[in-house]
């Protein structure tokens, strides 16, 4: 492999550098766009393998914290992907043992420096039962592909404005394009708004849902309206209310609707479900309720790899009793005999099974699906859905 030795060494020093000054308030990903504002002497190849080191380091979680930060990149860089110079560069060694499995990597890695993977996940005595540990775990050295849900109807335009581009693209499903990561959607024009950027597992966390033309549904927890898209891609003749605490939030899903060209009339409310909401929500009554909980995301790190050595449980704590208030002041809105959608992107058994268990016990409602949605066996996120019928 033929390669600059002291550019390799100027790269490492950029990404040592771009660290050095992260502070982990704010998405890793915003903080990069500002570093590369503030240091436009770095050229796009030099962001581009930046980008790449400091991503793969972060895949570490905590595991080789008392190391130099040249060698967890090294470890980083020999984990998780299939060449690279900083490991010609500083442990041309390990160049032989090849860069094929994922498993004989982090076997070989093991055998240096002991086990490793127990520390790269927080809380990982915590995941629900239906996770698969140690494959879960590994997944995070592989990045998650992109994925983008076709508007009903819109296929062939869509298929055809991609090959036009020569963007290439796997079809995981009727209306699911799979490509690599890094692509730029935004520049196909003439497509926009016949796709919705949304993750695998994400587009079949709706499966439970039956409606009914002129049912009234009601997004509890909206945000800028991923599932409420969906929902209304499978079911258009349904009336819709979306809410959200932030206002700010529900301006994009505005944005969002209208590009997509919902021409049906929706409603919002500006709600805080953390508390009784009598006063806003007075005799409003649904024939179905979603509610995609806020939660620790941690079934979609793989993407936002910084939140791995930093997740605390008095966090995950603090979700599981926010997803439990946000239930219990939701249902009363909920019609005798309708059903309760319950979503998460985690992976952690606090913010799925317990708040199941408490969903059922607590507010005496029918638990009639129980389904997690594993995404780690096609480089997706992983997610989790439950579907209840208030008796």
């Amino acid at each position: 492999m033929e390669y600059n030795s002291k550019r390799v060494h100027q790269q490492v020093r950029n990404f040592e550098r771009t660290l050095d000054g992260y502070h982990f308030q704010e998405p890793f990903s915003r903080y990069l766009t500002q570093f590369y504002k503030n240091n436009k002497q770095m050229g796009s190849s030099d962001r581009r393998m930046n980008s790449r080191y400091c991503y793969n380091v972060f895949r570490l979680g905590r595991a080789f914290e008392d190391l130099p930060l040249t060698e967890r990149l090294a470890i980083a860089e020999y984990l998780c992907e299939k060449e690279s110079v900083v490991v010609h560069e500083f442990k041309p060694d390990w160049v032989n043992k090849g860069f094929t499995d994922l498993q004989d990597k982090i076997d070989f890695i093991s055998s240096l420096y002991g086990e490793f993977l127990s520390k790269v996940f927080p809380l990982s005595d915590h995941l629900s039962p239906s996770i698969g540990k140690d494959e879960f775990i590994s997944s995070h050295f592989i990045q998650p592909d992109l994925f983008i849900r076709l508007k009903r109807g819109s296929e062939t335009i869509v298929k055809q404005g991609l090959e036009d581009q020569a963007i290439s693209f796997l079809e995981a499903g009727p209306q699911t394009l799979v490509m690599s990561n890094g692509i730029n959607l935004q520049a196909l024009k003439k497509i926009q708004g016949l796709y919705e950027v949304q993750d695998y597992s994400s587009q079949q966390s709706l499966n439970a849902v039956q409606a009914k033309a002129n049912e009234t549904w009601w997004d509890a927890c909206a945000a800028s309206g991923g599932k409420s898209l969906l929902l209304l891609d499978k079911f258009p003749h349904i009336n819709l209310m979306v809410s959200d605490v932030r206002s700010s939030i529900l301006r994009n899903l505005d944005e969002r609707f209208d590009l997509a060209g919902i021409k049906k009339p929706y409603r919002k409310k500006i709600l805080d479900l953390n508390n009784p909401v009598d006063h806003i929500m007075a005799n409003e009554r649904f024939d179905g309720l979603i509610i995609d909980a806020p939660c620790s995301g941690s079934g979609t790190w793989g993407r936002t790899p910084e939140i791995l050595s930093k997740f605390r449980e008095d966090e995950l704590q603090r979700f599981s009793t926010l997803q439990k208030r946000i239930v219990k002041h939701a249902i009363p809105y909920l019609k005798t005999g309708k059903s309760l959608i319950y979503i998460t992107c985690s992976v952690y058994k606090e913010e799925n099974e317990e708040v199941v268990s408490f969903i059922e016990n607590e507010l005496n409602l029918k638990l009639e699906s129980m389904t997690p949605i594993l995404g780690y066996d096609r480089k997706a996120d992983s997610m989790f859905t439950a579907k209840f019928i208030k008796p």
